[in-house]
């Protein structure tokens, strides 16, 4: 088969050369191979037909393929480069439903949530295809969350379990959408066990990133379970557990880097570094937060960085405030919405009431308390004195109405 470049390609459709370069990048020129910066393209590659004309519409339904078989597509490969997620999504003119999906998803990440659940609405009131239908599902349980919304987070279910399947990777797909929904408040117990394991093949491989960045919240979700008492594991108890996951993680992460999934590099970095800062371990925590500060600040993804304030406690300030305090301010102000939401949410579901009035130090405390460290071990990981955490314990128990021993159920 004979091969040439871009350059004939452009003069030959009558395309700029830099839209030549955004289809073979999107797969959507068949046979196209990347050999270093340059693309080779078959002589007789036929040129894909551009969703933006009238004429296109008219041929294409509802139900044009996305670029990516995945439940996310800002997880994939298609992001690949810090501060141009507007221009990927501009990239994408050509299917109105994928550019509809992936700003809709870039929205989520700067936390312009009622953009995200006008989105999300509309690609579900066109009974789009499948995985749009999986992925406007997920947004707006997402959406649920920020709101507090327990009716429209089981709304956003049942839209899931009825995407339009077509074969087995597409129903375990849909089983780990559930899942992935559930995880978001801590709920563990529907993931399929073959994603447990860790295991990924049943899924296509565009959906890689996604998973591993909910198997990322899920081994936390786990260990942080163990840690609290609430989940009992033979041969695990308090945080041992949670030591051993960043040898998960770290792979993860240099994985999705290798892949320039920035993203699910986000993701990846502030769950690992909420895993390390729960046990104590600070120096690696910052070390990742302040990576995915490097990836998120460019395209101003604050509603990622607000939604780990509740995981992270100060750290994130304590590193944002610096570098940008008009960032950290907005972080904060997202972050208040979406705890307000994510604790009225989180609280209907499991049946409980999650306190909101604490203050960032005060949850530390609270969430130390339940890991089941004493006043000594707790002081000496906040930098407090003695006296300053009994203070705070039964400040805790003053708002919570319930003992020590009982502080997980309220975080």
């Amino acid at each position: 088969m004979n091969y040439i470049g871009i350059d004939e390609v452009s003069k030959k459709w009558g395309l700029s050369k830099r839209f030549v370069q955004v289809l073979c990048a999107n797969g959507r020129i068949d046979g196209a191979t990347r050999l270093g910066r340059a693309w080779m393209i078959p002589e007789n590659a036929k040129k894909p037909i551009d969703g933006r004309t009238k004429a296109a519409r008219a041929e294409y339904d509802a139900d044009m393929p996305l670029p990516r078989k995945t439940p996310f597509l800002y997880m994939s490969d298609l992001y690949h480069t810090p501060g141009d997620a507007d221009k990927v999504g501009e990239s994408l003119s050509y299917n109105h439903e994928a550019q509809v999906l992936f700003e809709a998803e870039v929205a989520y990440s700067r936390g312009e949530i009622d953009k995200v659940y006008d989105s999300a609405n509309y690609l579900l009131s066109k009974h789009s295809g499948f995985y749009a239908v999986l992925s406007a599902g997920m947004l707006l349980a997402m959406c649920a969350i920020w709101k507090g919304d327990i009716h429209m987070w089981r709304k956003a279910k049942i839209h899931i379990a009825e995407a339009p399947a077509k074969n087995d990777i597409d129903r375990d797909a849909m089983q780990l959408a559930i899942s992935a929904v559930d995880i978001m408040i801590y709920n563990v117990e529907s993931f399929p066990e073959w994603f447990k394991k860790g295991c990924f093949e049943p899924l296509h491989k565009d959906a890689y990133p996604a998973a591993k960045v909910y198997y990322a919240k899920f081994l936390y979700a786990v260990a942080y379970s163990v840690a609290t008492g609430a989940l009992k594991l033979p041969g695990a108890e308090g945080l041992y557990v949670m030591t051993s996951v960043p040898y998960t993680l770290e792979p993860m992460i240099c994985w999705a880097n290798e892949k320039n999934t920035v993203m699910s590099e986000i993701y990846l970095r502030l769950t690992c570094a909420a895993v390390y800062h729960n046990y104590g371990n600070d120096n690696e925590a910052v070390r990742h937060i302040d990576r995915a500060l490097e990836l998120a600040l460019p395209d101003k993804l604050y509603g990622v960085l607000a939604e780990y304030c509740r995981t992270l406690d100060t750290l994130i300030e304590r590193r944002l405030s610096v570098i940008d305090e008009a960032a950290w301010n907005e972080v904060k102000r997202l972050h208040k919405i979406y705890n307000e939401g994510w604790s009225r949410l989180s609280g209907a579901v499991r049946g409980r009431q999650i306190l909101t009035t604490l203050t960032p130090r005060q949850r530390e405390v609270a969430k130390l308390a339940a890991f089941g460290m004493s006043n000594q071990e707790i002081a000496e990981r906040v930098f407090m004195s003695l006296a300053g955490v009994k203070q705070a314990i039964k400040i805790i128990s003053e708002k919570s109405g319930l003992s020590r021993d009982s502080f997980a159920a309220i975080l």
